[in-house]
């Protein structure tokens, strides 16, 4: 009989670096997941819920503030990778479109990206913006982990009928999971860091990320 894996109840990481740029990003050299979506779905919430340590990425309640693509080492292995919120942010045009063009190119050439957890806010899911990415994703073949944050501000019926709608909504496409979240509840968190690990385990070749953007 198989002994069952007990997996850490936290993801113990460590601030590696950021970079404005696919260029200075650090080497590819271990599976990387991405954590995307709109400003204020409440991804830095969710990083510093998963790691047990507020300081992990910035929360604010003003939508837009990470600016960068940020790296965190995991240390059983792999890194998490925090990118800027697509939506509204208080910047200028230059600044955003810049901000978009550093994650496109992340995400179309960096060959170390094994997963993308995309963090929808579970009140105003599936946003343009998200449609997009998810389009992108399944024509990419590249997986991606839907998670319904700020679950708790829902009741249970209500989180059961948005997971059904979106699960619905994209059952065509085979790479994309779904889950409710609650990073003040620490709701869903187990179910989080099972496809967190799955995902980290993945082997990076030496042949990888050598793909470059064409200015």
């Amino acid at each position: 009989m198989t002994e069952k894996v007990s997996l850490p109840e936290r993801l113990e990481a460590t601030f590696l670096t950021s970079a404005p740029d696919l260029r200075r990003c650090p080497p590819g050299d271990c599976p990387e997941v991405a954590f995307a979506g709109r400003s204020n779905a409440g991804k830095s919430s969710v990083l510093n819920e998963l790691t047990g340590n507020r300081k992990t990425a910035k929360v604010s309640k003003t939508p837009g503030r990470t600016q960068l693509l940020n790296f965190f080492d995991v240390r059983t292995g792999g890194r998490m990778v925090d990118l800027p919120g697509y939506g509204y942010a208080k910047a200028g045009r230059d600044a955003q479109q810049n901000w978009q063009k550093a994650v496109n190119h992340y995400l179309s050439y960096r060959e170390a990206l094994v997963g993308i957890v995309l963090v929808m806010d579970i009140r105003h899911p599936n946003q343009a913006f998200d449609q997009e990415l998810l389009q992108w994703s399944h024509d990419s073949e590249l997986p991606v982990h839907i998670l319904l944050n700020k679950a708790d501000k829902l009741s249970f019926s209500a989180q059961r009928q948005a997971l059904q709608k979106i699960r619905s909504a994209y059952a065509d496409f085979p790479l994309v999971t779904v889950q409710c979240h609650s990073a003040l509840r620490r709701i869903g968190t187990p179910e989080l860091l099972a496809q967190l690990f799955t995902w980290l385990g993945t082997p990076i070749t030496e042949s990888e990320n050598s793909a470059q953007p064409q200015d």
